[in-house]
Parts: C-alpha cells; structure tokens; sequence
C-alpha cells in the first residue's frame, strides 16, 4: 500500500472515530474527541447498605475543554458537584483527568472536590465487558454521529479505600465497583432512562441498562439496552431494534422494562421514593456550564428475572440500586420544587 493511500485511509479512520462512533472489535474506551466524554463509577456494599458514585464528564468548548464533577453518596443524602475549568480524556486507553480534582484509570480512582468530599479507591479483581465484537450500544456503536453512546465497561470488582462524604469518612475494602463510559456529539439526549446494579444474593451479578432518545441528523429513533451478567459469568446483552427489542415505561418513581430475542427474555421492574432521590447535573459543552439534568435514585429496589427458552434461569432483587430519570426541563423543575433558585444545578434528596 502506497503511503498516500495509507495517509487517507488512516485520515477516513480518525474522521470516523471522531464522529463518535466504533468499527466492530474496535476499542470504545479511548476518547473520541466529540463534545462530551463521559466517566463514572459506583461502588456499593450491601452489608453497610452504603453506596457512593463519582462523575467526570470531559466537555468540548470553543475555548478549550472544562469538566462536569460530581461526588454522591447514599444513605445521607451528600452531594457535591461542581464545573471544573479544565479537563482531559486519555486517547490510548480509559482515562481522565480534571486538575487535581479528579483522576480516574482502570484500575484507580481519585476525587478530591474539597476537605469532606473526598475519594481515594483502587480496584482489584476485574470484571471487564466480556465481548470484543461490540459494546454496550451493540450494533449502533458502528453508526457515525449519534448524540450519545454508551458502554459499560466494568461489570464488577473490588474497591479497597477510602471515602470522605461530608463528616463522615468510609471504609471501602471489599465493596462492589461498577463503571461505565458515555459519549456523544452534543452531551445528553433530550430524555433518557438509565439503572445500575449489584447488591444481590449473588456478589458476582451485575445490570444495567440505558435508554433515550437516540439521533443522528433527521433520523430519531428511542432504544433501550439492557445488560445482565449472571451468577454463572454468562452476559446477557438485549436492545438490538427487531432482533431483541427492549420495552420500557419510566416515571421518576417507577422503572418498568421488559426484552426478549429469540432466546433470551429479561423483566426489571424498579421503584424508589422520589423525595429520596438526587438531582444531578449535567452539562451544556458548549457553553462552559451545567444545569440539572437527571433524577438519580442511588438506593431504589430493583427486581429481574431472566429467562431462557421460557424457562427461568435466574431472579434477584437488590436494595441498593440506581435508577435515574433524565431530562433538563424535568430535572429543574425538581430543583425548584425543592427550594432550589434560578442559578442551581443540583439537589440532595428530600429525606
């Protein structure tokens, strides 16, 4: 191959990658390069029925990049968040890094966003997304454009560290981690529905799943992807349109969600208080700033049951998970309703 062929055939490939999305077998962990790379962890513990989460999204402005930060904690209701000035996403692998507020790796995590919200955590034991074919978007991480993909890239492992939440500090050592990756072209969708959790009978269980309103230029299409690992290490991944469709209905109370293909057949069914609920932020890249965006549960019950054939394989319930409700204009309307002015991005919950 001549080098001016492999000049624009390696110019094609970063163009493309630049768009947001993945060729197949591709690597959705390096950041793209589009207007929000997103970072989170969560960390759970079923003994103390304790949770805490960080945030980092990495924001493409016209001036350079900022970060949306975040540090929150469950039961007791603490929050910080803040917009930090500078931020940068790691090109050749996962990795984050906003001033000396925040850095995160595989297998660490530091958080530092004042004297009593602090987190110093490494991760040992690994539980990585299993297949290399595709992500967590599946079959549409290969479509160029999208304002927003997901992965969720660490379906387990053990945290060994500290937590500082308020006047509290908490031990961490042997507590669940679970991590994902979200992206896109213009921050976050204009709806969208997500959960997390472990915390079940079985330590080695994990789900999750996330859905919205997915676009690319005129084409606008709602998708919902659903992932549960099972006690024996099988993954199952539902949310392909016609092959293994997702159905969900979502309020900021309830999470009803319900996928079949020609195997397999999953049912969540998720509720929480929404009092108990934190209103979290999220950003407007371009603009440098954030604003409410998502109703957060960080302590909700969720049911699952998945079935094979019809036959049932496994059912569980956890006390400890998260179930979110994403929108801007429904997010602020919270954050006025529970005393919050013009100008507030955030909210603890009520009880």
């Amino acid at each position: 191959m001549t080098s001016w062929v492999r000049t624009a055939v390696s110019s094609v490939r970063q163009a493309y990658r630049a768009s947001g999305a993945d060729r197949p077998f591709g690597d959705p962990l390096p950041a793209h390069g589009v207007a929000m790379e997103g970072y989170f962890w969560r960390f759970t513990d079923p003994a103390s029925g304790r949770v805490v989460i960080a945030l980092d999204g990495v924001n493409q402005a016209a001036d350079g990049t900022w970060s949306t930060l975040g540090l929150a904690a469950h039961p007791g209701g603490f929050l910080r968040t803040t917009a930090h000035p500078a931020g940068s996403a790691a090109a050749d692998g996962l990795g984050v890094l906003s001033g000396e507020a925040f850095h995160g790796t595989p297998d660490i995590l530091r958080v530092d966003l004042g004297p009593d919200a602090r987190l110093d955590v490494r991760v040992t034991t690994p539980v990585p997304w299993p297949r290399r074919s595709v992500g967590g978007s599946s079959v549409f991480q290969a479509v160029p454009g999208l304002n927003q993909y997901w992965h969720p890239w660490l379906l387990g492992g053990s945290a060994y560290g500290q937590a500082v939440v308020g006047t509290e500090t908490w031990d961490l050592d042997g507590w669940s981690v679970y991590a994902e990756k979200n992206w896109g072209k213009g921050g976050f969708p204009d709806s969208w529905w997500w959960g997390q959790a472990q915390g079940f009978a079985e330590r080695s269980v994990c789900v999750a799943f996330a859905g919205g309103e997915v676009t690319a230029g005129p084409i606008r299409t709602t998708v919902t992807a659903v992932v549960v690992l099972l006690p024996d290490g099988r993954l199952v991944r539902l949310g392909d349109p016609v092959v293994s469709p997702v159905r969900a209905e979502v309020s900021d109370e309830r999470w009803t969600l319900r996928g079949r293909s020609a195997q397999w057949q999953v049912e969540i069914e998720g509720s929480g208080n929404l009092a108990s609920a934190h209103v979290l932020p999220v950003p407007l890249p371009a603009q440098r700033r954030n604003v409410p965006g998502a109703i957060e549960h960080l302590g909700a019950t969720m049911q699952v049951t998945v079935r094979r054939r019809g036959r049932r394989v496994w059912e569980g319930e956890s006390h400890l998970a998260a179930l979110e409700h994403g929108g801007i204009d429904r997010a602020r309307a919270e954050v006025v309703r529970r005393g919050g002015g013009p100008d507030a991005v955030d909210a603890p919950p009520l009880s």
